[in-house]
């Protein structure tokens, strides 16, 4: 008999509304196909560094800036737990801090996922243009990296299916 094809699903979340969406879809497939799911948002210190290093801001400011993204992925994971504790679903979470896409591969690696989940780009409409290429790089890096099956959530009405699922 042939094992399920996804038995432990990681999601990107990054707190933007179509990383949310992702989570709602991960949280559906858990409670549809009795999977695991793991929800892990990243620190981009990498970037944080960068500017340091390009005396684009200092140290102080870096430092700050770390911590307050620290604090927005805690804020950002616990709205995930909740919204899994809604639907009857328990999930893991992490915070990571490095370079985005690379800690994303490495968590799905040590989770052992069998699928990763990455928020749409919701069209353009929420996101600037800069924070749009940013987040196309990403996605573009963990879909060409990745060792397990890669997919984009566009589903449009997710919030309604979150509700009634």
């Amino acid at each position: 008999m042939i094992k399920p094809l996804f038995q432990k699903v990681l999601v990107a979340y990054n707190g933007s509304k179509s990383s949310l969406h992702a989570v709602m879809y991960a949280i559906l497939m858990a409670k549809c196909y009795k999977c695991h799911v793991k929800v892990v948002s990243v620190v981009d210190t990498a970037t944080i560094r960068q500017l340091m290093l390009t005396k684009f801001v200092i140290q102080e400011e870096g430092e700050d800036f770390s911590k307050n993204l620290e604090s927005d992925a805690k804020r950002n994971l616990d709205f995930a737990v909740g919204l899994a504790k809604s639907k009857g679903i328990k999930i893991e979470t992490e915070i990571r801090k490095g370079a985005i896409w690379s800690e994303i591969i490495t968590a799905a690696d040590e989770f052992k996922a069998d699928l990763i989940l990455l928020g749409g780009s919701g069209g353009g409409k929420e996101l600037s243009t800069i924070r749009h290429d940013v987040v196309s790089m990403q996605n573009g890096e963990i879909i060409g990296s990745a060792h397990c099956s890669v997919m984009v959530v566009c589903q449009p009405y997710i919030d309604q299916l979150f509700k009634i699922g």
